[in-house]
């Protein structure tokens, strides 16, 4: 998250001579930091993990309860919720279209 959020503020560029944060992006970067646990797990993690935890929701088991680490990060994180959100649209429709 750290990393998208830091993304979004550079612009994806690493210069010595950016621009400086503006208070709402330091208030942002110090919510998120304050809200991190030590032992959640980061994009890249999740988004491995979304195929396996979405067949678990579709399949009616509790995914949240059996990965509670992609179901904090997806809390977390509207880009990767909104993968899982669209991973899942997919997988219905290719359940009815079947």
């Amino acid at each position: 998250m750290m990393r998208r959020l830091w993304a979004r503020i550079t612009g994806g560029k690493r210069n010595a001579r950016m621009k400086p944060l503006q208070p709402d992006q330091l208030a942002q970067m110090a919510r998120m930091v304050a809200a991190t646990r030590p032992d959640e797990i980061g994009c890249d993690a999740c988004y491995e993990q979304l195929d396996r935890f979405a067949d678990l929701h579709l399949a009616g088991k509790n995914a949240a309860e059996a990965m509670p680490l992609v179901q904090d990060h997806l809390d977390r994180c509207t880009d990767c919720r909104e993968e899982f959100e669209a991973l899942l649209a997919a997988l219905k429709a290719e359940a009815d279209a079947a």
